[in-house]
C-alpha cells in the first residue's frame, strides 16, 4: 500500500486556508467575537430605545398634565366665548370676538394691538387731492326734475358752502335719494371735505324733511339692555312701503347711562344734563339738554340720549375736547369714524358721518351743514350707517355711508343695537309702530 504524504499535507493545508475547502473565512474564534460585539450593540440600542420610549412617555405625561391645566383654568373663559358666539347677532365673528375680549378683562390687550394699527393708519396732513367725491342720491338723469323742485321748494336747504378752495363737481350740493312726497324730496344727501388739512377726507351728510317725515326709533336685541318691549329691533313688514331712510343709534346705554323712551315708556331712565333727540307726537323733533326726569311724558313719541351736547345754540359746546368722555376710539385713536344728528333752524334733522374725526370735527361739520342744535351718536368704524330706499322695484336700500361692516340689509333683519328709521309722514299723532 503507498501513501502520498504530499497529498495529504496539501490536504491539510487546505482545510486551514481561508475560503478553502469547508468555506470557513475566518480563525475559529472569529465567529465568537462578532456575535459578542454584536450582542453588546443591540443590548445597548434595546437600552437607548427604552430610555428614548421613557422620556417620550414623561414628556407626554407633562404636556397631558399642562393641557389639563390650562383647561381647567380656561373651561369658563372658553364656555362664555361658546356661548357668546353662538347667541344671535348681527355683528360678523371678529368683531364679537373683540367685544367679548373687550368685555372679559382684555380691554388692555385690545387697545394696544388697536394702539399699534391705528396710529399707522392716521391720516397725514396735505397729500394729493381727491379727483372726484362719491356718487350718493339720484343719478344725474334726475337732475332737471330736482332744479324744478328745489324752485317750488321753501324748505330746502341751501348748498352746503365748499371749504376748501377748489370744490369739486357736486361737493355740497343736495341730491334726493327716492320718492317725492307732497311734490317735493322728504329726504336729501350731500358729501363734502371739510379740512383743507386733510382735503381726502369726505364727510356724508342727510337732511330729512320735519314736516314730511316721521322719525322711529327701534331697539335693538341687546341696546337698550332693560328695554320692556323690543318688538322686531328691525324695520316692521307693515311699515316697509313707506320707509325713507335708516340710521345708527347713540352711544349704549353703559358709556354715559344714556336714557331712552317709546312711547310712554321707559326703556333706560332719561337722565339730566343729557343730549336728547326728541321726537313728539305732533312730529316736530328737536334735541334738547334733558332737564324733564327718568320719564319722557305722554306727549314725546320717542327720546335717545347719547353724552352732552355738541351744539348748543348755534356755538360749539366750549367743553369739547379730544378726551374719553366724547367716546372711547379703538386703539384711543384721536380721529376715528363718528356720526352726529342736528336740528337747522327750521326744524329739519341733520345726520352727519365723516371718517378720521374728533368730537370737535365732527361738530363743525353739523354746524357747516346747518345745524343749530346737534349731538354725536355712535362712533368707530363698525357702527357708522345710513341707509336710503329709493323703492324702485321693491325696497331698493342704497348705502350712503360706505361702511364695509355693515350690510345694505342691516334694520332689515333683527339687528344688535338700537337705530333710527325715516319713514313717509301719515296724517294723526306719530308713534313708533312695532308692527
Amino acid at each position: 500500500m503507498r501513501f502520498d504524504q504530499g497529498s495529504d499535507r496539501e490536504r491539510t493545508d487546505r482545510r486551514w486556508q481561508p475560503g478553502v475547502g469547508s468555506g470557513v473565512s475566518a480563525p475559529p474564534d472569529a465567529p465568537e467575537s462578532t456575535s459578542a460585539s454584536a450582542q453588546l450593540a443591540g443590548l445597548e440600542a434595546r437600552r437607548h430605545q427604552r430610555h428614548e420610549a421613557a422620556r417620550r412617555r414623561r414628556r407626554r405625561r407633562r404636556y397631558v398634565l399642562v393641557g389639563v391645566a390650562a383647561l381647567i383654568v380656561l373651561s369658563p373663559a372658553l364656555y362664555s366665548y361658546t356661548a357668546t358666539m353662538l347667541q344671535p347677532s348681527s355683528l360678523p365673528l371678529g368683531v364679537r370676538s373683540v367685544e367679548w375680549i373687550r368685555n372679559h378683562h382684555g380691554n388692555w390687550l385690545v387697545d394696544e394691538v388697536e394702539h399699534v394699527y391705528y396710529s399707522a393708519k392716521a391720516p397725514k396732513k396735505g397729500g394729493p387731492q381727491l379727483r372726484s367725491l362719491p356718487a350718493v342720491g339720484l343719478a344725474p338723469g334726475a337732475a332737471a326734475a330736482e332744479r324744478r323742485t328745489r324752485a317750488r321748494a321753501a324748505a330746502w336747504p341751501p348748498r352746503i358752502k365748499p371749504v376748501l378752495s377748489v370744490p369739486l363737481p357736486g361737493e355740497g350740493i343736495w341730491k334726493r335719494t327716492g320718492p317725492l312726497v307732497g311734490g317735493r324730496p322728504p329726504v336729501l344727501v350731500t358729501t363734502f371735505r371739510d379740512e383743507p388739512a386733510y382735503p381726502r377726507i369726505v364727510a356724508y351728510v342727510a337732511w330729512f324733511d320735519h314736516t314730511r317725515t316721521a322719525l322711529a326709533f327701534y331697539p335693538g336685541r341687546y341696546e337698550p339692555p332693560n328695554a320692556p318691549v323690543r318688538g322686531p329691533m328691525s324695520i316692521p313688514s307693515n311699515q316697509r312701503w313707506r320707509l325713507l331712510a335708516t340710521f345708527n343709534g347713540g352711544f349704549t346705554y353703559a358709556d354715559g347711562h344714556n336714557g331712552s323712551s317709546i312711547n310712554g315708556l321707559i326703556y333706560e331712565p332719561l337722565k339730566d344734563g343729557l343730549a336728547t333727540l326728541i321726537g313728539y307726537r305732533n312730529g316736530r323733533v328737536a334735541i334738547k339738554t334733558w332737564s324733564g326726569g327718568p320719564n319722557a311724558g305722554p306727549q314725546v313719541a320717542f327720546a335717545r340720549q347719547s353724552l352732552p351736547p355738541i351744539i348748543q345754540n348755534g356755538r360749539l359746546n366750549p367743553a369739547l375736547n379730544e378726551g374719553s368722555q366724547w367716546g372711547y376710539t379703538l386703539g384711543n385713536a384721536v380721529r376715528v369714524w363718528r356720526t352726529g344728528v342736528g336740528i337747522d333752524r327750521r326744524g329739519n334733522l341733520i345726520y352727519a358721518a365723516a371718517d378720521d374725526q374728533t368730537v370737535i370735527t365732527l361738530a363743525r361739520i353739523l354746524q357747516h351743514a346747518g345745524a343749530v342744535q346737534a349731538m354725536q351718536f355712535d362712533i368707530n368704524p363698525e357702527w357708522p350707517t345710513l341707509i336710503t330706499y329709493g323703492h324702485h322695484g321693491g325696497l331698493d336700500p342704497t348705502k350712503v355711508v360706505p361702511n364695509g361692516q355693515q350690510a345694505v340689509t342691516r334694520y332689515l333683519v333683527p339687528d344688535d343695537r338700537d337705530f333710527v328709521a325715516v319713514y313717509r309722514r301719515l296724517p294723526g299723532p306719530v308713534t313708533v309702530p312695532f308692527k
